[in-house]
């Protein structure tokens, strides 16, 4: 791995931006897969410690000896308010969020940037993401994934998705001070700048070629638990995407092809059936929790009242109403 000169006297070309909360270990792996990134352009790292129980430890710290390193510790605020606090001190020309638990594959930046350079008409792009497949919750992701890149890719390359495990945009494209994320979203924020995006009638450029790997480093049992609470944290976040009349969920009947399709994927041995359950189970429970959440918020029904006469008059029984307030 080479070193780098700490007092460089251009610019980078990449901010890649990373939000942390206590997963210091899968971001080792991450800072580590920068480290060996292949032709790469220059880049600088920004994680953004959103109130960790722990300071970062040395291991994280030492990658600052093979690239520009920034770690920025504020309260614990959620991972919107964290991206914009690294776009802040950001000053790469592209903007690039990855999540803490992501990898890049060798090539990654290189490709991103041969695509960003020939792209000179988009301002956002979507890398392509992938799952660890040697585990069961890996091989679901890895479903996951594959099965909505390939349903919302456009025949003009660009992508009705955007998930900021790997998400790049132009920083003459941003608000720097005020921040890209809505800081009110602490879950599916990704979703709620793509209907932001969409308003402005633009979608990422997908690059196929710009591979990240996401990791998820839990068991199964915490993988549903995870689903569970995100469910209703989403749901908020989708309210407000309903404000704007934007149209971001899939159907019914798309939601039904896209379960084939994820059947058919999942025939690949380095995926298996078993993926497939885990994951139907998953965005069963994760549609049950959010339709309660939804169901919460409904106004319940107003008691009802007697109405008596302001001058009463003797009533027979049958005479008597209720009504609703």
């Amino acid at each position: 791995m080479a070193k780098y000169d700490p007092n460089p006297s251009t610019t980078p070309l990449f901010s890649i931006i990373i939000a942390a909360y206590n997963d210091w270990g899968p971001l080792d792996r991450c800072l580590q897969s920068l480290a060996q990134q292949s032709k790469a352009p220059s880049f600088e790292a920004i994680v953004v410690d959103d109130g960790s129980g722990q300071a970062a430890p040395e291991s994280i710290r030492r990658w600052g000896g093979h690239y520009p390193l920034t770690i920025f510790e504020q309260s614990h605020t959620g991972v919107s308010a964290a991206r914009n606090q690294g776009i802040q001190i950001s000053k790469g020309a592209i903007l690039l969020c990855v999540d803490a638990d992501c990898k890049l594959q060798p090539d990654c930046l290189a490709n991103l940037d041969a695509a960003i350079a020939e792209s000179v008409r988009h301002d956002c792009f979507q890398l392509h993401l992938v799952g660890n497949c040697t585990g069961l919750v890996g091989r679901a992701e890895h479903l996951r994934l594959e099965t909505l890149q390939n349903h919302m890719l456009q025949a003009n390359g660009c992508i009705r998705y955007l998930n900021t495990a790997g998400f790049a945009i132009r920083r003459t494209r941003v608000d720097v001070v005020a921040g890209l994320f809505e800081p009110v979203a602490l879950r599916a924020e990704d979703t709620l700048l793509l209907a932001n995006l969409i308003q402005d009638d633009e979608l990422p450029l997908f690059v196929d070629g710009a591979v990240v790997q996401h990791a998820i480093p839990l068991s199964l049992a915490g993988y549903i638990r995870k689903a569970i609470r995100s469910a209703y944290l989403e749901a908020r976040t989708y309210n407000i995407i309903a404000a704007k009349s934007v149209k971001i969920r899939v159907s019914n009947r798309e939601r039904l092809n896209m379960l084939r399709s994820m059947w058919r994927i999942s025939r690949q041995p380095a995926i298996g059936r078993s993926a497939w359950i885990v994951l139907v189970i998953k965005q069963a429970i994760q549609r049950t929790s959010s339709l309660v959440y939804r169901f919460s918020l409904l106004p319940s029904p107003r008691p009802l009242q007697q109405v008596i006469p302001e001058h009463p008059m003797p009533l027979k029984a049958e005479d008597h109403r209720i009504v609703p307030r």
